[in-house]
């Protein structure tokens, strides 16, 4: 999977795009300008793996709060989320890391942007453009239509103001709750914006989500659709929870679409009739024991079927053989055979620590 190729661009002390790697992001949901609160969140985030945090800033009474929370935050790279307010925008460039604005409601004047842009030049700050599907001017979609067209039309302005005065430090996003359309239209508009020369890092989320089961399986397809396709620098996962709850699930996509790995990868089969040992038991207790072995591949399969072809492509695991039986393997090497179900995952351990 050749991933697309973006220009490198610093968030605080790390860097996206390029060759680094795919950074997880959320946002904070307390009032900004209750600054306890949000610090507490921030470092919750930061805690569960969160690498880049969002802020909502509505006004200059949040900016000033923004200030001390960038005080009690010293090494988060933060964003601030700004509508409507290029004064607003600009007050917050010496507090964040980067500043989002959205496109669809900021008003494209050429001057207003490049002293937007040239500001953030000056003090090594990025901006993100993120269109949002709900806020596409309507000029444009009359014009356009629900189109691709439209997004890139809604970049333009700001693309060129940009270029005007040679600043780089540029991220995309383009977002919907929409799952097919977030995807087409991505895929679409990063061939447009590659062929003008705007080969600058995307930011992947599908909006407006909702929760529980259905709001993961959303940003899994979207998020999951790109990052195969070669596309995305940074992502959310945007649930309707507790922003914390987005991290796990951000990390859990990467890890399946193999575009970052950071956890044991288990390949286990759902078990049928053939398997005649607790494939369940024995997997819970393996993964309990073995979830720190980050990037290695183990296998638990209940019989020769399809188990042996799996196991190719593992480093270590087990095949049922025969009831309450399994037989261990190394690196697609079989090196215990007829071990009780009892005992396969205590031999199994010590296989990985002799074989490893």
């Amino acid at each position: 999977m050749q991933r697309r190729v973006t220009r490198p661009v610093r968030i605080g002390n790390f860097m996206i795009g390029g060759n680094h790697p795919i950074r997880v992001q959320s946002m904070t949901n307390t009032p900004t300008e209750d600054v306890s609160a949000t610090v507490h969140q921030i470092h919750q985030l930061v805690d569960a793996g969160c690498e880049i945090v969002r802020i909502a800033v509505p006004n200059l009474n949040s900016v000033t709060a923004l200030a001390e929370i960038r005080k009690q935050s010293t090494n988060i790279p933060l964003v601030a989320d700004v509508h409507f307010s290029t004064t607003i925008a600009l007050a917050c460039l010496p507090f964040v890391d980067k500043v989002r604005i959205n496109p669809g409601n900021f008003h494209p004047n050429r001057d207003v942007l490049k002293k937007l842009f040239t500001r953030a030049k000056q003090e090594a700050k990025a901006i993100r453009l993120g269109a949002n599907w709900g806020s596409i001017d309507r000029m444009l979609l009359a014009q356009w239509g629900h189109s691709t067209e439209a997004v890139y039309q809604s970049f333009l302005p700001f693309l060129e103001a940009a270029h005007a005065v040679n600043f780089q430090n540029l991220v995309l996003s383009f977002k919907a709750s929409n799952v097919p359309m977030t995807v087409t239209i991505i895929r679409q508009l990063v061939e447009k914006l590659d062929a003008a020369g705007y080969n600058f890092p995307f930011h992947l989320g599908v909006t407006e989500a909702g929760n529980g089961a259905m709001g993961r399986i959303k940003g899994a397809i979207g998020i999951g659709s790109l990052l195969l396709d070669g596309i995305g620098d940074t992502l959310r996962v945007s649930l309707t929870e507790n922003p914390v709850q987005e991290i796990a699930v951000a990390y859990d996509i990467l890890q399946a679409t193999q575009r970052r790995i950071s956890q044991t990868e288990y390949i286990a089969c759902p078990s049928c009739s053939r398997t005649s040992f607790d494939i369940q038991r024995v997997l819970g207790e393996l993964k309990a024991q073995t979830a720190t072995l980050k990037g290695m591949k183990i296998a638990v399969m209940g019989c020769v079927v399809n188990g042996l072809g799996e196991l190719a492509d593992a480093d270590f695991g087990c095949v049922g053989a025969g009831l309450g039986h399994v037989n261990l393997y190394a690196h697609g090497r079989c090196v215990k055979t007829n071990i009780i179900e009892a005992d396969a995952v205590r031999e199994l351990l010590q296989i990985i620590v002799t074989h490893e």
